[in-house]
């Protein structure tokens, strides 16, 4: 049975909703673990010193900040697609910082190549979702 406008777009919003909320408790679990166990939660990374420790800290609350921007985000009805398409474009943006790093500095640890991927490959999917609720908010029930 073929599926309807209207079911795949109540499917596409789900999705958005699932994949926004997901997005948000990472960032904030991920920027909480810097914050409380600093260079510790960074796999192959060696004792950083006070400096450093103090920035992947100070960045740790930020990520934990944009994290809650997820949350917000994905609690508004419907979620604003032009918070989604700013919120996946600064994903995409730590994507770029960390293969300016990949060219300058060569290959990190592997679990860093694997965020790197995850982070190029999900803003194109929230680009491609962004507005997937408010057309399905428009739909008549």
């Amino acid at each position: 049975m073929a599926r309807t406008r209207t079911e795949t777009a109540r499917s596409k919003a789900r999705a958005l909703k699932w994949l926004v909320l997901t997005m948000g408790a990472a960032c904030v679990a991920i920027g909480l673990g810097h914050v409380f166990l600093g260079n510790a939660v960074v796999p192959g990374a060696a004792s950083a010193g006070a400096t450093v420790d103090s920035l992947g800290r100070f960045l740790g609350a930020t990520f934990a900040g944009y994290g809650l921007a997820w949350l917000w985000a994905g609690r508004q009805s419907p979620i604003p697609a032009n918070a989604v398409r700013w919120l996946a474009g600064v994903f995409l943006l730590g994507a770029a910082g960390r293969l300016m790093s990949l060219a300058v500095h060569g290959w990190p640890h592997g679990f860093q190549v694997v965020l790197t991927v995850i982070e190029l490959v999900l803003p194109p999917v929230y680009f491609w979702l962004a507005d997937a609720d408010e057309k399905a908010a428009r739909i008549p029930a």
